[in-house]
């Protein structure tokens, strides 16, 4: 390794995903390398350390060596999805007891009478209230007095709770009881996890609110454990360089920043592939995409316009698909902090196919996942999988993946697949696998509608950027079912994830809520708001290390016309409030909202403010980013060609087995591309040709 990758720095990127971790390096002299290992789910840690530890080994560097260390994990999500979080306590407003289990009356399935709500993260005997009151304008109505604090905590105490969430009527106002419990925690209980909703979420709503500082309770021992012992074990290998996580709202954070606010980071993984997608495509004139992120266990879609991700203030997790603020909601757990807006389907390489009881084919939500994996990973795996499926059809080499690491039992495949699904529903083996990858592109078409068709966006004037392990599959049938023209398939799609985390800048939100009706807002209040949560801002950027002159501050406001429950946030330009701001924010809320909903009211309607957000965002100056990776052909390993099925259409055709390097020059479907991480399949309604980035540009045939 040449002594400027050293001297230089290292950055490293690695994403945790259901089945594989992605690890993507960035050398000093500006080489990008790559590299894919199994999950350990009993302990995600152990394969970033033992896989990073090798990579670095097999490219001649060590852990000293590395610069920045920037990590996606799963580790707050997998917490709740399991159940897995800390025994803790919640302390509320007398009368506010029930609020986790009231919720907001919202139903995900109208019409299902056997549908549960899911089970409260705080049991009731652990949800105590104490006698205080503060009004909508923060005045004090019934003190609280210290003597009933200190018996509440002392009584959670006594249970053993691991932590304690605050979260107390109208606190975003004033929050000078809810800071009087966290002084008692502290001095009865020194050390204790506490979180306090004015610190978590400082917004109105307190359903949203009691939920997001619920579960960031829940996970924060676990998240904070799991960050303190990579950080040592990274720093017992050598490493001194501070570990930075993707928050969900496409930003990067600390580790203590995550440690002490992990709600920020549930959704890393799904951020940073669209992160990487958005600032990689627009390299390539491509502004308007939909992200296309398939795995081994989930499919994600986002949206981007104009170069620009699509934020939603409020998403759920837990739900079975988690689509960010739909109509239909309620059945997750509801975070209302802002994520890019992410639709998530249970359909991945390794969900499970399956018949039901009226004996049609299902797909998932349950995964084969890393271990045992689908039927073709020939480690113990019983059931059929989508991956099985497209051994079966031709489209994944039927000998090996990951350049060869994996090797593939396709026998064992048909076998299964035979026995277990098409002999039961009367079919050829063929017919029921293609039949399964139909399915799952249909649930798979939900999460992109999700993003686009129901967000008033026609995805027909979007390209689709296909990344993850899995995504350029299903890329052009997907395309073609939505009537997409253009595919853009990226280098080391199968570790795109690891690619964005490598391209996003440190970035923090602050949010203060309002109520006002927008012009009655004095101009001074206007100007003051925005300063303090600049303040704010600029202040936690430079412990992060940052100084103003490399910092980007963005406002936003979140906003509605008077009398609606629900808010739609658009951009808000700099400069004092004067009537042509004024007129200007009306007519882009007016834009936003018919753009969302169909329809506009006119300008004589209030408009009424109900928060203030502030982004602050900076940037590493001068850092490497990366690039085509440097990796070994698998040139020798493979075929020619192969048997491939693309339907009733076109039925086996003949596929060339080709490499990336192999599309200089256009190339017509059907072929197959073979590399390291993915499988990308063109079929024959599609010509494909590498553009200067290095992308694999797919033009679907119209008509």
């Amino acid at each position: 390794m040449p002594d400027t990758a050293r001297t230089l720095g290292c950055r490293v990127g690695i994403d945790i995903g259901g089945t594989f971790t992605d690890l993507v390096l960035v050398t000093g002299d500006g080489r990008t390398l790559t590299r894919k290992v199994s999950s350990t789910p009993d302990n995600y840690a152990k394969a970033i350390t033992e896989g990073l530890t090798k990579f670095l080994d097999d490219s001649g560097l060590t852990l000293s060596d590395i610069h920045e260390f920037l990590h996606g994990t799963t580790v707050g999500s997998n917490t709740i999805l399991e159940f897995k979080g800390a025994h803790i306590g919640l302390i509320t407003t007398q009368g506010f007891r029930d609020i986790l289990e009231i919720r907001n009356l919202r139903m995900p399935k109208l019409y299902d009478l056997h549908w549960d709500k899911p089970i409260p993260l705080v049991e009731r005997y652990l949800r105590r209230t104490v006698p205080e009151r503060i009004d909508a304008q923060g005045n004090i109505e019934t003190p609280l007095e210290r003597a009933e604090i200190e018996k509440t905590v002392r009584s959670l105490l006594d249970e053993g709770v691991e932590g304690i969430a605050v979260c107390l009527l109208n606190s975003y106002v004033n929050p000078a009881h809810e800071r009087l419990i966290g002084e008692v925690i502290e001095d009865l209980a020194p050390g204790m996890p506490v979180s306090l909703s004015v610190d978590v979420l400082p917004q109105i709503k307190e359903y949203e609110r009691t939920s997001t500082t619920v579960i960031n309770a829940y996970i924060q021992p676990i998240v904070a454990s799991y960050l303190k012992t990579l950080t040592d074990d990274l720093g017992a290998g050598g490493m001194s360089a501070p570990i930075r996580l993707m928050q969900s709202n496409g930003g990067l954070t600390t580790a203590d920043g995550a440690s002490r606010r992990p709600v920020s980071i549930i959704e890393s993984g799904p951020a940073a592939g669209v992160v990487g997608a958005v600032r990689h495509a627009a390299e390539s004139g491509h502004k308007n995409l939909i992200s296309f992120d398939m795995g081994g266990t989930t499919a994600k879609a986002a949206v981007a316009e104009d170069g620009k991700f699509v934020l939603s203030q409020q998403y759920s997790v837990g739900g079975g698909i988690m689509i960010s603020s739909r109509l239909l909601t309620g059945g997750g757990y509801l975070l209302g902090v802002p994520a890019i807006d992410v639709a998530e389907v249970g359909a991945g390489g390794g969900s499970v196919i399956w018949i039901d009881q009226g004996g049609s084919m299902r797909i998932g939500p349950k995964s084969a996942g890393a271990d045992p994996g689908p039927l073709c990973y020939d480690r113990g795996g019983e059931y059929p999988t989508i991956t099985d499926a497209n051994v079966l059809l031709g489209y994944i080499n039927p000998e090996f993946l990951v350049g060869g690491e994996l090797k593939l039992n396709a026998k064992r495949s048909r076998d299964y697949f035979e026995k277990l699904l098409a002999k039961p529903m009367g079919t050829d083996v063929t017919t029921a696998a293609y039949g399964a990858r139909q399915i799952a592109i249909s649930n798979m078409i939900r999460a992109i509608k999700a993003v686009s068709s129901e967000r008033g966006r026609d995805p027909r004037r979007f390209t689709l950027f296909a990344l993850g392990g899995n995504g350029a599959l299903f890329a052009c049938d997907m395309a073609r079912e939505l009537g997409i023209t253009n595919i853009l398939v990226p280098p080391s799609a199968g570790l795109f994830s690891a690619y964005g985390l490598l391209y996003a800048d440190v970035e923090h939100t602050y949010t203060e809520s309002s109520t006002s009706l927008l012009r009655d807002i004095p101009a001074d209040e206007w100007d003051s708001r925005w300063s303090a949560l600049e303040a704010k801002a600029l202040r936690q950027l430079k412990e992060d290390g940052f100084d103003g002159s490399v910092v980007d501050l963005s406002r936003h406001a979140s906003m509605r016309y008077k009398g609606q429950t629900y808010e739609i946030e658009i951009p808000i330009a700099g400069g004092p409030l004067d009537m042509a701001a004024i007129e200007k924010i009306e007519a882009d809320f007016g834009d936003e909202h018919e753009l969302t909903y169909g329809h506009r009211a006119s300008l004589e309607e209030p408009l009424q403010m109900c928060a203030f957000k502030l982004s602050g965002a900076a940037a590493e100056t001068g850092k490497a980013l990366p690039g085509i990776p440097q990796r070994a052909t698998l040139a020798d390993k493979r075929p020619k060609s192969r048997k491939a099925y693309f339907g009733r259409d076109y039925g086996w055709q003949d596929a060339e087995i080709v490499a990336r390097a192999d599309l200089t020059a256009e190339r017509r479907g059907p072929f197959i591309l073979e590399e390291y991480d993915t499988t990308c399949v063109v079929p024959p309604d599609a010509r494909a040709f590498l553009d200067a980035q290095g992308n694999v540009t797919i033009t679907m045939d119209q008509g």
